[in-house]
Parts: C-alpha cells; structure tokens; sequence
C-alpha cells in the first residue's frame, strides 16, 4: 500500500515531533516545516495528499501560506491546527480553502479520523478528475482501459506504462519531475526505481514513435516533457 503524504507546518518543536510521531505510527509519510516560508517552498518542490497548518507562526502565518499557495492551484486538502476557535476564524480559513479546522487542545484520535475522511473523499475526487480519454496526436490513450489507439490499431498497456503516461498526458507541455512521478507510482523515492520509471518513459517512447509529431524530451536531472508539434497545413 502507498504511503500517503503529509505536510505538517508548526512553529512549536514539541507539538511539531509529536505529530511527526503519531503520523509515523499510522504508516503515513509525514515532514515537518517549522515556519510558513520553508512550508511554502517544500509545498512547491515536493507533491503532497494532505497539509496540516498551523495558524498562529510568526513571519507568514498559516493562512497567509495557504492563500498564497491556493492563488498559485495548489489543490492539495488543507487542514488549520490552531488554538484560535473564534467562529469568523474558521470561516476565514474555509473561504482560503481549508478542508477541516482543529481547535488545540485535541485527542489524536479526533485527528487522525479527520485526516482518514479528507484522504478518502480526497482519492475518490482525484479519481474522477481526469478524463477516461486523451488524444495524443495520433494516439488516443484510454487510461481506464489501458490501452493505446493508433489508426484502427489497439495496443494493451502494462500497468506502470498506463500509470506514466497518464502522468505525462497530465503534465503535457510541462515538467513532470522525476522525482515525484516516481513517488506517486511506486510509494518511495529510491535511485534503483528511478532507473526504472526509465526504462518505462523508453518503453512509452516506442509505443508512440509512429506518429514522429511526439515528443518526450527529457530535461537533465528534473524529469520529462510530453509535447505535440502541431500539424502543418499542407495546402499553404
């Protein structure tokens, strides 16, 4: 089973190691930012399933983190942890775009059953995000069926194949970074299995090299770019 991903942004050390301690002890991947700018620049460098933010910090405080990574798309659930139980605090932190409010003192069970419910719903939300359908080039990939169309011809996909191009046809036009692609399909970051994820992004170039419009371009030491050139009008 993949380890969910936890961002935790606390100010207090001891209530910071804590939580670290107990979201450890739930199988789940948890990080600790101890301030708003090293919270915000972790949120933009890594992918994460769920946020927990203290509101209370001083320098940029966990609203000011949360709006400002919502201004940039940031989708991720966000939960506010904080002592502050004032009713047009909540209502502050909902309109941000928080998924859930926790006033301190709390049980961890309170907690924990919190974070069980986001993650669900979270998951089932992602899971109908997508389209079933992308049309690259071409090729139409239908994710939920793993397969790949060219022409009238129907290639089955493996599972990891069907997993990385869907990240790509996610990311088309940008960077999919290696380093979270890997992640998202294996569960861990490890060297050995980004050689892997490698062998896969060979695998996929060859199942598209028919149409030469294609492109997977890989940027040294970041990751991969799936572009399409446009077709040229050959009445001009």
């Amino acid at each position: 089973m993949i380890q969910k991903k936890i961002l935790i942004v606390e100010d207090d050390p001891h209530l910071g190691l804590l939580l670290i301690d107990l979201l450890q002890s739930e199988n789940y991947d948890a990080k600790l930012c101890k301030d708003g700018l090293s919270g915000l620049q972790l949120a933009e460098r890594e992918i994460f399933d769920l946020c927990i933010f203290d509101v209370m910090m001083p320098g940029m405080d966990g609203f000011s983190l949360a709006k400002k990574l919502r201004t940039t798309g940031y989708e991720t659930p966000i939960i506010f942890l904080t002592a502050k139980s004032m009713i047009e605090d909540k209502v502050k932190g909902y309109n941000i775009g928080a998924e859930d409010y926790i006033a301190k003192p709390f049980h961890h069970e309170e907690l924990l059953c919190k974070i069980q419910v986001i993650l669900k719903r979270y998951c089932n939300v992602l899971a109908n995000h997508y389209p079933k359908k992308f049309a690259i080039g071409d090729y139409t990939f239908k994710y939920d069926i793993q397969e790949l169309e060219y022409q009238g011809t129907t290639m089955r996909l493996t599972p990891k194949e069907n997993e990385v191009l869907l990240l790509l046809c996610i990311h088309k036009d940008k960077i999919l970074k290696r380093e979270d692609a890997v992640y998202k399909i294996y569960g861990k970051r490890d060297y050995f299995l980004g050689r892997s994820f490698d062998v896969f992004i060979s695998k996929i170039r060859k199942r598209l090299k028919k149409d030469p419009r294609i492109k997977i371009e890989t940027v040294f030491k970041v990751g991969f770019i799936l572009s399409v050139q446009e077709k040229v009008d050959a009445s001009l």
